[in-house]
C-alpha cells in the first residue's frame, strides 16, 4: 500500500515546513499565531508556545517522513511529494498570515 506512505510523506513535509516559522518565531522571543491563540490563528502566541508548537511539528513530521515506510532522499518521486506537501502549507501559510502582516498587497498574486 504504497499510497498510503505517499500519504505519510505529504502531510510529513506539511508538518516539517509548518515547524519553520513556529520555531523561528520563538526562538527569536517573537510572539506568532499559533492554533492556541484567541482567536485560534489570529491572535498571538508567546514565544515559549511557539517554540513548543514548533517541535511538536518537527517531531510529527519526522515521524511521517523517517518511520514510516522506507523514505529515501534518492528517490525523486517521494521528495517530490513531501515537498508538494511542504509547498502547499507555505503557499496557504503565506496568504494566511499575510493578510494579518500586510504581506499581500494589491497588485501581487
Amino acid at each position: 500500500m504504497q499510497w498510503l506512505h505517499d500519504i505519510s510523506y505529504f502531510f510529513g513535509g506539511a508538518f516539517l515546513a509548518n515547524a519553520v516559522p513556529h520555531f523561528v518565531s520563538g526562538v527569536m522571543g517573537r510572539p506568532f499565531q499559533s492554533p492556541f491563540a484567541k482567536p485560534p490563528g489570529r491572535g498571538l502566541s508567546s514565544s515559549t508556545v511557539n517554540v513548543w508548537w514548533g517541535f511538536l511539528n518537527l517531531v510529527v513530521g519526522y515521524v511521517l517522513i523517517c518511520r514510516v515506510g522506507l523514505f529515501d532522499l534518492r528517490n525523486t518521486g517521494q521528495v517530490v511529494i513531501a515537498a508538494l506537501g511542504g509547498l502547499l502549507i507555505s503557499l496557504m501559510s503565506a496568504r494566511m498570515f499575510g493578510r494579518l502582516h500586510g504581506g499581500n498587497r494589491p497588485g501581487g498574486a
